[in-house]
């Protein structure tokens, strides 16, 4: 079955950097593309960035030019380097699977969910 495991997530200053990591499993990795979302306190799940299985990034204005997403297909895991963070970062950070090859059909699987907590 599909499974999605993050980690990496922690406490960090503002302007810090983090680089969680989901290990994934159960699918052919590199045929889907891949998503982080997150989820701030009291509010919705937001996506923040997607990469498609050719490669083909995406990302919300909000972190565009701080974070990058990346994939090691041979290593079945997806990156989201987080540079030059900010308290309004602060979230729960969740790795989820595409339906499809892009984006553009959505995403099926979540994982579990890693804390990324930006103090000022």
């Amino acid at each position: 079955q599909v499974q999605l495991v993050e980690s990496g997530g922690a406490l960090v200053q503002a302007g810090g950097s983090l680089r969680p990591s989901c290990a994934a499993s159960g699918f052919t990795f590199g045929s889907y593309a891949m998503g982080w979302y997150r989820q701030p306190p009291g509010k919705q799940r937001e996506l923040v960035a997607a990469i498609s299985g050719a490669g083909a990034t995406y990302y919300a204005d909000s972190v565009k030019g701080r974070f990058t997403i990346s994939r090691d297909n041979a290593k079945n895991t997806l990156y989201l380097q987080m540079n030059s963070l900010k308290p309004e970062d602060t979230a729960v950070y969740y790795c989820a699977k595409g339906v499809g090859r892009t984006r553009a059909l959505g995403y099926d699987y979540w994982g579990q969910g890693t804390q990324v907590t930006v103090s000022s």
